[in-house]
């Protein structure tokens, strides 16, 4: 709510009638926008009752969007009584959810969260998510004899039982890490108590001078970066000769509460340390993917403070340190909800990977909520068989203390006002020496491609920007055999983030390739690869994808 400040013209002003005229101001104001939030929720009822009207005369031309799966059904194009049903649906969702873009709300956390409410209530609403709402269901039931409503049963009791309620997303068991999973050679070539380092196998006759350290983020565990082979950016990196390490993070325990970001940060920093001592005294490269990034960032921001350069060049994927930066996870920013999710990380001392799988899966809840809902209860359909997904339900815990400052980071945005100061240092991003390369994209409802380029913008050295097509997770594993795959590149990120995409180009294929091209031109002249893994002072452990993965 805003509040009209009136300022005294002359230094005697009554003091109380200057608290009367600002109160009457914001009054008038709070009356003005009632007023036109009034006349804008009439005419959006009175276009809904236009459009109701249209359904039930059997004129009306709504049609479910192509990518809604709901409504595929035959029935709902030819059947008269389902066809009015989906029509009726449609436009009175469409109504209610378009009101947040209506509605004169100048706050977008707060618009947020009228969105989220409001999807969650249309979403929850749809006749699909009830037997008798949904054809298909109901056919299935008919051809069975009634088996796929006993097999749905036994699903929801099984998903009450283990998974708190929620719908299983996957049925991961024909997954598992190190065997189908996780299976670009390497080694474990260090490991301390809160990461394991690993250094791949490469396959090619040289490598490059300057290797190449990943840095993981700690929400998920890093083989979602090393899937099935084909689709693996680390089998893709190591194929184009660059020698490649990465962090695997541990999952942190109740006993881990009081890790931090100065504990990530300084193991980022050990971490680069010895990947430079293995490659004989050469700076690595770096790359860090969303919260690895923001932590990266925070040690590369430390280095700089205290006037070393570990690294050759950084790049970063789908990586906010700006998080004022509009965004459907915004929803979740009131104050009391924060709080809350503090109080239960405290508590356990580590918050609960199904407590963020649910807060995410309610972000989208069509596709990761009632999809769901329809395939295993309504269809009595075992849940998908997805390698991504199997990577997305082995879930990791983060430290009550590291939680803790990712809600004031998120909700406070404290990283970039200062006010949070990592291993001693406040982030002072322009002041991290080395080329810099951001990758948004722009499907990304978790880290939007907007706020990934204004983190290409608080960094002060050379600097590029690509975006990517898909989503947060699918522009990573996003390989060259994608038919799908497209990229835009364009002019440094000096420009607003819409003018920058008015004067990028379209790029068939992924951005793996653009990527690699840009650190091998950093990456040094090439020289013979390694015959052994690690060094004398850091030999070979076990091989990859070693222990902490499995934890």
């Amino acid at each position: 709510m805003s509040m009209e400040i009136n300022i005294p013209t002359c230094s005697n002003a009554d003091p109380q009638n200057t608290q009367a005229k600002a109160a009457s101001g914001s009054l008038a104001a709070r009356l003005a926008r009632l007023t036109a939030n009034g006349a804008r929720v009439a005419c959006a009822s009175a276009e809904l009752t236009a459009q109701l009207a249209a359904v039930g005369l059997g004129t009306s031309k709504i049609e479910a969007d192509k990518g809604d799966r709901r409504f595929t059904d035959p029935a709902w194009r030819e059947h008269p009584g389902y066809r009015r049903l989906g029509q009726a649906y449609l436009a009175w969702s469409r109504s209610v959810n378009g009101l947040v873009d209506q509605l004169d709300i100048h706050d977008w956390r707060k618009k947020e969260q009228l969105r989220l409410v409001l999807d969650v209530l249309t979403s929850a609403a749809a006749p699909t998510n009830c037997l008798l709402g949904n054809p298909a269901a109901l056919a299935k039931a008919f051809d069975t004899g009634g088996a796929s409503l006993l097999r749905g049963a036994k699903n929801w009791l099984h998903d009450v039982r283990h998974n708190r309620g929620m719908p299983s997303q996957v049925d991961a068991s024909g997954f598992k890490a190190g065997e189908n999973l996780a299976v670009t050679p390497g080694s474990v070539v260090y490991r301390c108590e809160v990461f394991e380092l690993i250094e791949y196998r490469p396959v090619t006759a040289t490598v490059r001078k300057h290797p190449l350290l990943l840095v993981p983020p700690v929400i998920g565990k890093y083989y979602f970066l090393d899937l099935a082979k084909g689709r693996s950016f680390i089998e893709y990196a190591v194929s184009r000769g660059l020698h490649f390490f990465t962090i695997s993070w541990r999952n942190p325990c109740a006993e881990h509460a009081e890790w931090n970001l100065d504990t990530y940060a300084a193991a980022v920093i050990e971490a680069l340390e010895v990947v430079r001592e293995i490659a004989d005294g050469a700076e690595p490269n770096v790359h860090g993917v969303c919260a690895g990034g923001l932590i990266l960032s925070c040690a590369l921001n430390h280095l700089a403070a205290q006037g070393k350069c570990l690294a050759q060049a950084a790049s970063f994927s789908v990586t906010l340190l700006d998080f004022d930066t509009p965004a459907p996870i915004g929803a979740y920013s009131p104050k009391a909800v924060v709080n809350l999710a503090r109080r239960r990380s405290a508590k356990a001392g580590v918050s609960s990977p199904k407590d963020m799988a649910a807060a995410f899966a309610w972000m989208r809840p069509n596709d990761l909520v009632w999809n769901y809902w329809h395939n295993n209860y309504l269809m009595g359909e075992a849940p998908p068989s997805v390698d991504i997904m199997a990577w997305n339900a082995d879930g990791t815990r983060l430290p009550a203390a590291l939680h803790k400052q990712f809600l004031d980071i998120f909700h406070d945005n404290s990283l970039v006002s200062g006010s949070l100061a990592v291993l001693g240092s406040p982030l002072r991003a322009g002041a991290i020496d080395c080329d810099g390369y951001f990758m948004g994209a722009e499907g990304d409802h978790l880290t939007p491609w907007q706020g990934c380029y204004q983190a290409a913008q608080l960094f002060g050295d050379e600097c590029s920007f690509v975006l990517s097509n898909a989503g947060h997770i699918a522009s990573l594993v996003n390989p060259p055999s994608n038919p799908k795959a497209r990229h835009f590149i364009g002019p440094a990120p000096t420009l607003d983030a819409e003018e920058w995409l008015a004067q990028a180009s379209e790029q068939p294929g992924t951005w793996w390739v653009h990527w690699a091209d840009w650190v091998l031109q950093r990456a040094g002249a090439e020289r013979p690869a390694p015959a052994v893994a690690g060094s004398q002072c850091h030999p070979e452990l076990q091989p990859a994808p070693g222990r902490y993965i499995h934890e």
